[in-house]
């Protein structure tokens, strides 16, 4: 029974790729430069994997015999956010990237949003989601008027506090907005950003959703349903995707939470492939410049990691990654361009195997496919060979 568990660890890059210069992003390096600023990271089960073999990490040294095989991808997609990446892994490469707005959106679009949803909206600006609710919330709280917002990456988020606008509310404005963008306009999602509290003391929940647009061909959880096999997502994976190929799904309240619902698909023993986001780096780290925070998020994964190696069985693949970048050591609060790491375990992986830099996020994606029996992508060259 051949399973493949794929975890991408949001944000957790490891380096600036070659062109970071055009995205603003020089210097970028969210595992190394927490690493440094932290005096350390404390990291043993991704040291044993091969971590430090990818690239210089403070308190992550490298091993002559690590149990893995290890490497690292460049984005071969322009941009550096959440759809392009995921989409890469799964075998889309863009042409080009998603378009983003940092003057906030058209007016005329704002102004048809408005009388489509029936409300006005604040906001349309690139913002913070945590700071713009601090903002802003009090005047939606009063008004009843959605806070529209952007940021670097090529998303329209709405936030929306939960006793003003119920959460199903929300997503249906949210639906409206998806539709609504399309061509020019046609962004990588669109996000309902629900939060609670009151003034001075607003908080995002956990009901975020995500509405992705749908992929222009199959991707790897299209022809791993295909073949016949389970494809169980945790976390913002089904919505990434917008639904494609996933059989099983479970939504996840944080890292903890993601880890805990993938041992249980682990546990489940159904042939396939398991893929789980675990967004905390990412949103509530990253993007908020939190390097201690950060750092414990990437321990605290660490610490789990013997409960995924001790589930895994005879034909078991265990792939870890990122999506891209967001180094809370920088200025930015954005995401960065840079490599993502990768790891490979399981009892049929030769121990020690050096991937090498690989030319696109997809050969990730190409030998999952490849693994698993089902029909090539149309993108990436599977590395299955170097690995078992």
């Amino acid at each position: 029974m051949k399973r493949v568990i794929l975890i991408v660890l949001d944000s957790v890059g490891i380096g600036e790729m070659p062109d970071a210069h055009e995205y603003g992003d020089m210097g970028s390096n969210t595992l190394g430069n927490i690493a440094k600023a932290r005096g350390g990271l404390h990291l043993p089960h991704l040291q044993e994997l091969g971590l430090g073999n990818i690239a210089p990490i403070q308190g992550v040294s490298p091993k002559a015999s690590p149990k893995g095989g290890y490497g690292k991808m460049a984005e071969r997609s322009p941009g550096k956010d959440t759809t392009t990446g995921h989409w890469e892994i799964a075998g889309v490469v863009l042409e080009r990237a998603f378009p983003t707005f940092p003057q906030g959106f058209p007016e005329d679009f704002i102004r048809a949003f408005e009388k489509r949803i029936g409300r006005q909206v604040i906001g349309n600006e690139v913002a913070s989601g945590t700071e713009i609710i601090q903002r802003l919330g009090q005047e939606h709280v009063q008004t009843g008027k959605p806070i529209v917002y952007t940021s670097a990456d090529s998303v329209f988020q709405i936030a929306a506090h939960e006793e003003v606008i119920p959460l199903e509310k929300l997503y249906g404005i949210c639906e409206i907005a998806r539709e609504m963008l399309d061509g020019d306009l046609r962004v990588g999602r669109v996000i309902a950003r629900p939060f609670l509290g009151s003034e001075g003391n607003f908080y995002r929940t956990t009901n975020r959703h995500d509405y992705a647009i749908e992929p222009p061909h199959k991707i790897l959880l299209d022809v791993v349903k295909e073949k016949g096999l389970h494809v169980m997502a945790v976390g913002k994976i089904k919505d990434i995707y917008a639904g494609h190929g996933v059989t099983d799904h479970v939504p996840s309240k944080g890292n903890k939470d993601g880890v805990d619902k993938t041992l249980a698909f682990i546990k489940e023993k159904k042939p396939g492939f398991i893929m789980t986001n675990l967004v905390d780096f990412d949103m509530l780290y990253g993007h908020r410049n939190d390097v201690e925070n950060y750092a414990k998020a990437l321990e605290e994964f660490d610490g789990r990691l013997p409960e995924i190696l001790d589930l895994l069985e005879e034909e078991d693949i265990l792939f870890i990654t990122a999506d891209h970048g967001c180094d809370p050591t920088t200025e930015s609060t954005d995401h960065s361009r840079e490599y993502v790491p990768l790891l490979v375990y399981g009892k049929k992986v030769i121990p020690g195997t050096n991937l090498g830099i690989r030319p696109s996020f997809a050969d990730l994606g190409a030998t999952i496919a490849d693994y698993l029996g089902t029909e090539a992508l149309h993108n990436g060259q599977s590395f299955l060979k170097e690995l078992i």
